[in-house]
């Protein structure tokens, strides 16, 4: 699950779990950075979750959505373990987390890169940490 800034495009929330339960979407909208408007697809539990201050929109298509699933494929795309589940799986939910937490700040880290420098390409490894 992610949350995503449509100006940046970088995710500012996520969390690996299981399922969508409230209680874990509750946590992920409150930990994130406050907005004035939330859009999610219409998935019932989005629906019984706060967003203070910010206005909640389901929408029945992509239109203010197709941020986050763009980002989402690309999470898939550079984290085979979450694109085919009997190929590439994590069994254990404390790498895939680790995994997780070093894409965001790579992902984050070039597209903030790209908007100060859009005629400069940029790749994902080249904002990976020496020490890594």
């Amino acid at each position: 699950m992610t949350l995503v800034d449509r100006h940046t495009s970088c995710i500012v929330g996520w969390a690996a779990a299981p399922s969508r339960t409230e209680a874990t979407l509750q946590a992920l909208v409150d930990a994130a950075p406050q907005a004035r408007f939330y859009y999610s697809d219409l998935l019932a539990v989005y629906r019984s979750l706060l967003y203070t201050p910010g206005i909640h929109t389901p929408m029945p298509n992509k239109s203010e959505t197709f941020r986050v699933e763009g980002d989402n494929a690309e999470l898939r795309h550079y984290l085979a373990r979450l694109a085919r589940r009997s190929r590439c799986f994590s069994r254990c939910i404390h790498a895939l987390r680790r995994a997780i937490r070093l894409f965001v700040y790579l992902w984050n880290t070039r597209q903030l890169h790209r908007q100060r420098f859009p005629a400069y390409p940029a790749h994902l490894i080249d904002f990976l940490p020496a020490q890594l």
